[in-house]
């Protein structure tokens, strides 16, 4: 990553139960390790990896967040040059601001924002900028990483014009997947960082983050050994990677990447 405009940079966990979560994924993502953070860090937790570099942070829902409606999940921190200029153009192109932008502590400023089509994501301009430190967040090859980013959106056409002309995304050529329509790959600086396609009308909506792991086949028995729910796969794709989808023991959708094993 050397232009921070529409580079993912984070991902953050939303759970209800910490200790659960940092259980069953350290479990399921070798090299994970799940830990709570400083006391400055109000209980957020961190995703460190075995070679050192960060993949996101784990966030402990409140009571008073589930009434407002937040469900456990894996949400992505898109980086942006300024938070508040984004966040006002997310709105002028059809999106919504749902957490207004604020400041977090050695980290940068942040703002929750929603699609156009009502999927939820962040916007961050981190501090200090990169160049003293660029995110390994987002990596294809590195493990423990998200290596892709999978929009299920209610109107692709209207997504697609949404995302490149917020983030200078580019789409070359699609694949066609015949009746669903075409799975529209999206690159950024050149290199491909995931796809957005049309769900059925009434599916549900959202992005869906894929971090890789060594073995699918492993992770697989792992999901399921350690009281997850596997809802797609184990099932092959381009690019000589295997998929597998599901639910974790507390709700949250979560998508892995890599070899068959």
């Amino acid at each position: 990553m050397t232009t921070l405009q529409g580079s993912w940079i984070w991902y953050e966990l939303m759970t209800a139960d910490f200790s659960g979560s940092k259980a069953f994924y350290e479990a399921v993502v070798p090299g994970w390790l799940i830990s709570a953070g400083p006391s400055e860090s109000n209980g957020y937790g961190f995703i460190a990896n075995a070679d050192g570099g960060m993949t996101g942070g784990v966030l402990t829902l409140t009571a008073e967040m589930s009434e407002h409606g937040a469900r456990p999940s894996w949400l992505g921190y898109i980086g942006v040059d300024d938070t508040d200029a984004s966040v006002a153009a997310i709105e002028a192109a059809g999106g919504k601001c749902l957490m207004p932008a604020r400041d977090v502590p050695m980290a940068g400023r942040i703002a929750m924002v929603a699609d156009c089509c009502g999927s939820p994501f962040y916007v961050m301009t981190p501090t200090p900028p990169p160049g003293g430190g660029e995110s390994t967040a987002f990596s294809t090859s590195l493990q423990g990483r998200c290596s892709w980013n999978e929009l299920y959106a209610g109107n692709q056409a209207n997504a697609l014009a949404f995302y490149t002309q917020l983030f200078g995304w580019t789409l070359p050529e699609p694949m066609d997947m015949g009746p669903m329509g075409t799975y529209q790959f999206i690159d950024h600086e050149g290199g491909g960082v995931g796809a957005i396609m049309q769900v059925p009308q009434g599916a549900p909506t959202g992005w869906a983050h894929y971090f890789r792991v060594p073995s699918i086949t492993k992770a697989h028995a792992a999901i399921t050994a350690h009281g997850g729910q596997v809802i797609n796969g184990p099932m092959e794709v381009p690019g000589n990677d295997w998929i597998v989808q599901g639910i974790d023991p507390q709700g949250a959708l979560f998508s892995l990447v890599g070899g068959k094993g």
